[in-house]
């Protein structure tokens, strides 16, 4: 009886794990971004971090407010050894996982996408216009 619960309650609790460890990997990264002296690498924030459930991998999403995102996409990865031996100094897991860096364009489709709303509003015909002598009331009866 103790056994089954104790596996129970272990295979509960490993969904939190990995989203504590991610979390935890998200603001490290961050931490360890900043101490890097590449040019390339503009002002960068970490968006997500996304971990195999062996943990050997992990993809982490970023957004560039200066720089060029594909430069600092190649940059980012080219020091990812150097970001994962700095997160073996500070996380206290077994492995650590390996660290591949995309860049995430959630921020620049959200812009398009409000450009294109507020567009199409400021093209639209106001509910209150009249058109061709009758008003949108005339119409419904």
């Amino acid at each position: 009886m103790g056994f089954d619960a104790i596996s129970m309650r272990h295979k509960r609790s490993i969904p939190n794990r990995s989203f504590r460890v991610a979390d935890q990997i998200q603001r490290d990264v961050a931490d360890l971004i900043r101490e890097l002296k590449d040019p390339r690498i503009g002002m960068v924030t970490i968006s997500a971090v996304d971990i195999t459930p062996d943990y050997a991998h992990a993809r982490i999403r970023f957004s560039v407010l200066i720089g060029e995102a594909n430069e600092t996409e190649v940059a980012l990865n080219e020091a990812a050894g150097f970001l994962r031996n700095g997160l073996f100094k500070r996380l206290q897991i077994h492995t650590v996982p390996t660290l591949h860096f995309h860049f995430d364009r959630t921020t620049e489709r959200a812009a398009e996408l409000s450009a294109l709303i507020t567009l199409a509003n400021s093209q639209r015909v106001p509910d209150d216009v009249v058109v061709d002598g009758e008003s949108k009331d005339d119409t419904a009866k």
